[in-house]
């Protein structure tokens, strides 16, 4: 338990006092003033009515503090309590506040014994400072959207939403209350992974599932606002035409992104990074629900500060730590192990197969997608592998899980090269994951097995995307740490005579360095919209344009969800 001294209560030490009453710890005033002591013996604070220079008085306290905050107004007093508390308690942190009209010499005993010597001066720059850069601005735009909106605002998250995204749309949601909205967090698909069912009901988190099929029931909504992902219709199931206000995301845009309000910084690791920084900007005391929340989802998203990691994301982290419930946390981190999960563990194990540094294997039918993304994390501890592939079948459609070790591919670009024209794919540079809907699979009196097709097909497409990729560095992945509509027009129109882009563009033709397109046509038809060719899958796999949802990497336990209305948490 902390403990505090108070010496001197001028407003700044009031509104410090104010700013930790939720976590007093163990407390003592010394002051001067009686009506201010008064109001504090009503809080419950203890007060001594005393002076607070007076270096008897502070040796009969019975009261041993680890910091000590020296504020009145009166410079001179504050230099004398601060040389009395320093001398009578040597250990403390002690942080000093100069007063108006503090002498060069009153300000140079302050700083001779204050750990941390502040200044109506500094407080007034740091405020202008953060008040009006560029986050400063971002804040106040985001204010004047959260106003502007009538009424009920949808939070929503992309499909089978992650720990950050839904600790990020929480986070905005308790903004947008505080703004008068009526707020709504919403997701399509479901929670189904154990720690993001167990992240849901321990943190109490009040979230609504919306169903694709009852259009109808967005009519409820005044506003859109989009976390974690940035494109109404691409990873979230909302008509594409949707109006959105708000964007708020992590992850580099691939378009141009439409809304009142859009805030794309890819230079942080979460989204949830993001969200504590506007939370820090309003002045807002974090909810322990909400702190727990958001240090969860920046740890997930970052694979425990180990990827894709900025300083930014370390200091929101330690933002939150103060207010999160960490017992809480590590029952989430803590879940039970499906028997399933470990059945699908096991088959991953004795189906794979190795090429060279690469595993791959399929685990055939299954009923908790999730378990793919387990079985790939834990295949990538074996001895000599650096990149495992993991699917299997869930209601008829392919499910497909990678993982990667070191730096030498972008699974993210790969699976979209292996599947884009197939399916739908995306993730990042060491997750990623995909999704084929096949709907009904035609063998054509091959004498192959349906099965050992599926393993073919899968298998063949993936190592080609791997080694043709293998070579490329990922720092180009994540170059641009700001959204910018003019640099983004620019240098897409730049790539288009790019023969390294013409083999990776999202939406590119099946001749782009594939030839399994063809074969894979030859033994599948795609029979749901009676089109051989596979109906609407190639303007499906062109607007897969971010690798948005992070793949929902949580240790070994993650699952990765994808880019496209189908994808998600689960694979």
């Amino acid at each position: 338990m902390l403990s505090r001294l108070v010496l001197g209560l001028g407003p700044t030490a009031a509104d410090l006092l104010d700013a930790i009453s939720d976590d007093r710890g163990e407390l003592a005033v010394v002051t001067q003033d009686e009506h201010r002591a008064e109001t504090l013996r009503a809080d419950g604070i203890n007060v001594l009515e005393a002076d607070q220079a007076d270096p008897s008085v502070l040796a009969d306290l019975d009261f041993h503090p680890e910091s000590i905050i020296v504020a009145s107004e009166d410079p001179k007093q504050n230099a004398d309590a601060a040389t009395a508390a320093r001398d009578c308690f040597p250990d403390a942190f002690l942080l000093a506040y100069a007063g108006h009209g503090a002498t060069t010499d009153q300000r140079d005993r302050l700083d001779s014994v204050a750990d941390r010597l502040v200044t109506p001066e500094t407080v007034v720059t740091d405020y202008v400072t953060q008040s009006v850069g560029d986050e400063g601005t971002r804040a106040r735009q985001l204010h004047q959207v959260l106003r502007d909106i009538d009424d009920h605002l949808a939070v929503v998250m992309h499909d089978n939403p992650d720990p950050d995204a839904i600790a990020s749309a929480v986070a905005l949601g308790a903004l947008a209350e505080r703004a008068d909205c009526e707020v709504t967090i919403c997701y399509y698909g479901e929670i189904s992974h154990q720690e993001n069912r167990a992240f849901v009901n321990l943190l109490e988190f009040d979230l609504r599932n919306l169903d694709a099929d009852s259009p109808d029931e967005l009519e409820a909504f005044d506003a859109f606002a989009l976390v974690d992902h940035s494109r109404a219709g691409v990873n979230d199931q909302l008509p594409p035409e949707t109006p959105i206000d708000i964007v708020i995301d992590h992850h580099p845009p691939r378009v141009p992104i439409e809304a009142r309000f859009v805030d794309l910084r890819s230079g942080v690791g979460a989204t949830s990074t993001l969200l504590v920084d506007y939370l820090q900007r309003f002045n807002v005391d974090i909810p322990t629900p909400i702190a727990t929340g958001l240090l969860f989802g920046i740890q997930v998203d970052t694979k425990d500060f180990r990827r894709e990691v900025a300083a930014a994301d370390f200091e929101a982290a330690a933002h939150l730590v103060t207010n999160a419930d960490m017992a809480t946390l590590q029952r989430i981190e803590d879940p039970s192990v499906s028997p399933e999960t470990l059945s699908v563990i096991g088959r991953a194990i004795t189906n794979r197969d190795q090429e060279g540094s690469v595993l791959l294997t399929g685990v055939g039918e299954i009923s908790d997608r999730d378990a793919l993304a387990q079985a790939a994390d834990r295949l990538l501890d074996l001895e000599g592998v650096q990149t495992t592939m993991v699917y299997g079948v869930v209601d008829g459609t392919i499910y497909v899980s990678a993982r990667a070790r070191g730096a030498d591919i972008d699974l993210g670009e790969a699976l979209r090269d292996a599947f884009g024209q197939i399916g739908s794919a995306g993730g990042h540079a060491d997750m990623a994951g995909a999704q084929i809907d096949v709907g009904m699979i035609t063998v054509d009196d091959r004498e192959e097995s349906l099965e050992e097709i599926v393993r073919a097909i899968v298998s063949n497409r993936f190592l080609d995307a791997v080694q043709s990729r293998s070579h490329r560095l990922l720092g180009r992945v994540y170059a641009r740490a700001d959204y910018d509509v003019a640099a983004f027009t620019e240098s897409t129109a730049l790539s288009q005579d790019s023969d390294d882009t013409s083999a990776t563009a999202e939406g590119a033709s099946g001749e782009a360095g594939d030839d399994g397109t063809a074969d894979w046509n030859s033994d599948v038809m795609f029979l749901e919209n009676g089109d051989e060719d596979g109906g609407d899958e190639p303007d499906q796999a062109a607007d897969a344009a971010e690798p948005t949802d992070d793949e929902a990497e949580q240790g070994e336990d993650s699952p990765e969800t994808l880019v496209e209305p189908d994808d998600g948490e689960p694979l």
